[in-house]
This record gives structure tokens, C-alpha cells and sequence, in this order.
């Protein structure tokens, strides 16, 4: 596949995803402008960035510290100055130092360790983090996360973290075959979340929905979902 096709397929991706993310928030009453297309660009080179970027995306997710530092440097080379960086993976205790910059928002604090400590570090650089609580919303011993009774039961202590500004949750859905078997999860974020701001925490953040399940998602209240296979193709393990 030469270059312009496979920036052609990239553009065409977009569309499509941006059409589909409008028609489900019409079938919901919302508004589509009130939900954010995250572009996963993990494992993909800048070019394909550079071409989604250029069909005017402007959100990027990535999913692993050290790729997502080379990616911010290589699109400042290449003028790419607008791009909202997005850290959607897993951060280890010994690397939250490397989570302190320019990014719009941390996906993925999934423990009061980690909160505590990128609030050390964000402190000690005089930053403010972005984040979202990881929310282990279907119990699966594979993923990562807060239960939904651990968010509860330490909200108090999260909100007042110095150095972060909590915006709202995040989850992961279990891998299914039909989209509609992952509703119960985004309706049981959605729903923390709204009792978690009756209780006085302005949260309104849900990260929610990736290419098998977006449209579910958004129709349950996400407002920023993570699309990576349906805008890039498939892509290598990460």
C-alpha cells in the first residue's frame, strides 16, 4: 500500500468514526460535539498521526510513557502543535515521574498509590495532572482499576491529592461478542459517577468505549471514547 492510499484509508476511517459517533449520540439526545474522539495512535508511526492530524484530529492516545514522549517529540519537529496528548495505559509506580508533562489528560490512575505519587511528582515539577480514576467496573482479575466501592470509599482522600485535578472515570468493558453485552458496565460508570457529583465532586468525565463498543458508550453518557483498529487498521501487540 503506498503512502496516499493508506493516508486516504486513514481520512476515510475518520469520517466513518465521526459518523457513527454523531448518530449515536443522536439516538441519545445529545449532543456530538460534547464527546471526544480519542485517535489510539499506539504502535503507529507519525505518519499515520500526521494524517489523521491533517483530516483534523486533534486527540491521541497512547499507551506506553516512554513511545508517548518520543511521539510528542517528533510531532513538535513536525509542526504538529496542536495535538492533545492522551495517556490511556497503565502507569507503573517507578515510572510516574515520566507521566509529569504535556498532556491533556491521564487516563488511567487505578490505585491510590499511583495518585499519590504522580501527586508528588506533578508537586515537586510545580504541574497540575489531568486525570480520570481507572474503574474496574466488571471485576475481571485482568484488569486494572478501582471497584466501584474503592472509588467511593476514597474519593475524599483522591480529590484532595495536590498536584491533580480528577475530571472523572475510566473503564474498560470486557471483551464480547455483541456490543449490547457491555451496556451494564458503561450504565454502572455512569451511574457512580452521577452519585460521586450528587455527593458534592465535580466529575463529569467518562472515558468509556473503543472500537467494538463505542457507540454503546456514547450512548450511555461517554464523553470521550478511545478508537484506535476502526481510524488505524489493526495493529501490533502492544
Amino acid at each position: 500500500m503506498n503512502k496516499t492510499t493508506a493516508t486516504q484509508e486513514i481520512v476515510d476511517s475518520l469520517t466513518a468514526v465521526r459518523s457513527r459517533m454523531a448518530e449515536a449520540a443522536r439516538r441519545a439526545g445529545r449532543n456530538p460535539g460534547a464527546i471526544t474522539l480519542v485517535a489510539v495512535s499506539k504502535t503507529k508511526p507519525m505518519a499515520a498521526i500526521a494524517a489523521a492530524y491533517a483530516a483534523g484530529q486533534r486527540d491521541f492516545g497512547e499507551n506506553r510513557l516512554e513511545e508517548l514522549w518520543e511521539k510528542v517529540e517528533q510531532a513538535q519537529t513536525l509542526g504538529l502543535t496542536q495535538i492533545r496528548w492522551h495517556l490511556i495505559g497503565t502507569i507503573q509506580s517507578r515510572k510516574t515521574e515520566l507521566a509529569v508533562g504535556p498532556f491533556a489528560l491521564i487516563h488511567s490512575v487505578d490505585r491510590v498509590k499511583i495518585a499519590k505519587r504522580l501527586s508528588r511528582d506533578a508537586t515537586a515539577a510545580g504541574h497540575v495532572l489531568s486525570v480520570l480514576l481507572e474503574v474496574n467496573v466488571s471485576g475481571e482479575a485482568s484488569k486494572h482499576g478501582f471497584s466501584p466501592a474503592e472509588v467511593t470509599q476514597n474519593a475524599q482522600q483522591l480529590a484532595a491529592l495536590p498536584g491533580l485535578h480528577i475530571h472523572g472515570l475510566m473503564t474498560m468493558a470486557p471483551l464480547v461478542a455483541e456490543p449490547e453485552e457491555t451496556r451494564p458496565v458503561f450504565r454502572t460508570l455512569r451511574r457512580l459517577r452521577d452519585a460521586l457529583n450528587a455527593a458534592g465532586y465535580a466529575w463529569p468525565a467518562l472515558s468509556m468505549g473503543m472500537t467494538g463498543d463505542f457507540e454503546v458508550a456514547i450512548e450511555e453518557g461517554a464523553t470521550l471514547v478511545r478508537i484506535g483498529s476502526a481510524i488505524f487498521g489493526e495493529r501490533a501487540n502492544a
